[in-house]
């Protein structure tokens, strides 16, 4: 992952219940975190949540703009993304629809 990225880059993938200490010494950082202030408050702490929000919008991107895009030349990709962007960002702020159970 460092050649493609770089070395400033941290990877944080949440552990599952069952892991176990000894595999490295970030990931055991991350467990001890957890056992000692729960995965909530690591979740916190790694900025985890904000990961969750950023996929939970590019899957809304996805799903009402579409996966892929038009345009060939890349100063045409860019503004075909910023546009779509824009237009999911302010469907988002008008906020989500409002279900209620009918009888």
């Amino acid at each position: 992952m460092t050649e493609a990225f770089g070395t400033d880059l941290e990877i944080t993938i949440p552990p599952p219940i069952t892991a176990v200490l000894g595999l490295s010494d970030g990931r055991d950082a991350h467990m001890e975190h957890i056992a000692e202030q729960g995965r909530m408050a690591w979740q916190a702490a790694t900025g985890y949540n904000d990961r969750a929000l950023v996929e939970a919008q590019i899957g809304r991107r996805k799903f009402v703009i579409g996966p892929e895009l038009n345009a060939r030349e890349m100063n045409r990709q860019v503004t075909e993304n910023q546009i779509a962007t824009k237009s999911l960002n302010r469907m988002t702020r008008l906020g989500r629809a409002v279900f209620k159970r009918a009888a």
